[in-house]
């Protein structure tokens, strides 16, 4: 790594490969560097998928890494403005729209599927009708689904293309210390690379897009540089596991049948995330050791499974004197962990209503299969606090009416599930912070929820930097 660089980008994931691949279209001449505490994508290995349980590795394989958690996400790009983040509070509408469709065509260029999901009116008109009979409301979206493999190797084509550049750096395992500013204006980045080396790097423009895992280290800096932040809502709940028979007839046309309900007792908003049909329920692991589980897809249908699993999220907006949104959601997340030695927790629903923990036996009995093989069986009423047990109880009996079986006794409930959004920076319409010259965007910046729209900011922030070296 040189000592000055034009652009630093801060993470690896779709916001900062998106930064740098408009950068580098805009500009060919712009020094560039990217920083990710993880590995490069070809090195990026979860020994969990072959083993069967997570072995600890350092940095996660899943979490950080070229192209963040979406190397090994179930590579859904939502293409509606409505779904993955709040780029339109940013933005118009019709600007989102024709952003999202550019977006969308650099990912087809890079080898994404052609196919998109969730186009059939008909079909979404008839969905809509019949959660609507049930207080639930379907909101619909296109989608495009990389797959788990398909997604590996599209993000891989866009840093074999950067890396092809001489001007553009990627530097694997390496973490940000600080990021430091002069009379307001961001001017460096304190780095230490995995020999524990640290280095002052000097940049014109730095773009933190540090994703979920770098969310906490985010929070922090900002604090550093009085940076304003508003509290983001806390996404907490379980990871939902049925036959693919109780869920086919809304994943065939639509693929994810985004559903969102407000519970009876306390009028908590629950919604579905991240489904994933045929898929299989994974494990991923943070900082300090913190196990939080997920989901994921193949698109080749030999690799896809007997089962169809979803996040079930209730969604709570905290008011000041709260400003711990991550820390919250790690705590919830660690009372799980206790128990489980460190893993996942599964329970099936039927032994949740009974007040009862799911046992070895209890499990075996199941009709649902377990994907993820290495889950304790356990009870989640001594983990997830009440008002969101209940909220989640109630929102599968709701949604039991358009999706019957989905509130029986085999189905699987895993825990804990929880998105790190960090609460979200404030930032103008570039998403420029108060500090002059700093940029930043993504998940972790809590002003995105997904591939589609991180991809988005990276390609607003780009166009400033290059309007303003004009």
């Amino acid at each position: 790594m040189k000592n000055r660089y034009d652009v630093v980008i801060i993470g690896a994931g779709p916001a900062g490969i998106f930064t740098a691949l408009e950068l580098t279209k805009g500009n060919k001449d712009l020094d560039i560097l990217i920083l990710d505490k993880g590995r490069t994508i070809s090195q990026r290995k979860c020994p969990a998928r072959s083993i069967g349980r997570c072995v600890g590795c350092d940095p996660c394989g899943i979490t950080f890494g070229w192209s963040g958690a979406g190397a090994f996400s179930d590579g859904k790009l939502s293409l509606s403005p409505e779904v993955g983040g709040n780029i339109t509070d940013y933005m118009s509408q019709d600007e989102a729209n024709e952003l999202i469709k550019y977006a969308d065509s650099i990912y087809l260029d890079f080898g994404a599927q052609s196919e998109v999901h969730g186009l059939n009116s008909k079909i979404i008109d008839d969905v809509k009708y019949e959660a609507s009979r049930h207080n639930i409301q379907l909101i619909p979206c296109p989608v495009r689904h990389l797959g788990t493999e398909k997604a590996f190797y599209v993000l891989e084509g866009m840093y074999k293309y950067l890396i092809s550049n001489p001007k553009v750096t990627f530097s694997e395992l390496t973490t940000v210390e600080d990021i430091l500013e002069e009379n307001g204006e961001a001017k460096a980045v304190v780095t230490k690379t995995k020999d524990k080396e640290e280095k002052v790097i000097e940049a014109e423009y730095i773009v933190a897009a540090p994703g979920r895992g770098g969310a906490e280290w985010l929070s922090e800096q900002t604090r550093k540089l009085s940076i304003s932040t508003d509290n983001n809502a806390v996404d907490i709940g379980v990871r939902v596991e049925v036959p693919n028979s109780v869920m086919d007839h809304l994943t065939k046309d639509l693929y994810e049948a985004k559903l969102v309900y407000y519970s009876d007792t306390f009028d908590n908003k629950v919604r579905t995330f991240c489904m994933n049909p045929g898929g299989v329920v994974s494990q991923e692991n943070y900082e300090g050791g913190l196990a939080l589980v997920n989901g994921h897809s193949y698109a080749d249908d030999r690799l896809k499974t007997d089962n169809t699993n979803f996040a079930m999220l209730v969604s709570t907006r905290f008011t000041e004197p709260f400003k711990e949104p991550i820390e919250y959601g790690k705590y919830v997340a660690r009372l799980a962990n206790m128990l489980t030695g460190g893993g996942i927790l599964v329970q099936r629903l039927g032994d949740l209503l009974q007040g009862r923990r799911t046992d070895k036996d209890r499990l075996k009995k199941s009709t649902t299969i377990p994907t993820l093989k290495n889950a304790v069986p356990g009870d989640l009423s001594y983990v997830l606090p009440h008002r969101y047990l209940v909220s989640i109880i109630e929102a599968m009996k709701a949604f039991d009416n358009i999706a019957p079986g989905l509130y029986s006794k085999n189905t699987l409930l895993y825990g804990v599930e929880c998105k790190f959004y960090s609460s979200k920076v404030q930032v103008n319409n570039k998403f420029e912070t108060s500090v002059r010259n700093l940029y930043t965007i993504g998940d972790g910046a809590g002003i995105t929820r997904g591939l589609m729209q991180a991809s988005v900011t990276g390609i607003v922030v780009a166009r400033d930097i290059i309007s303003k070296l004009k």
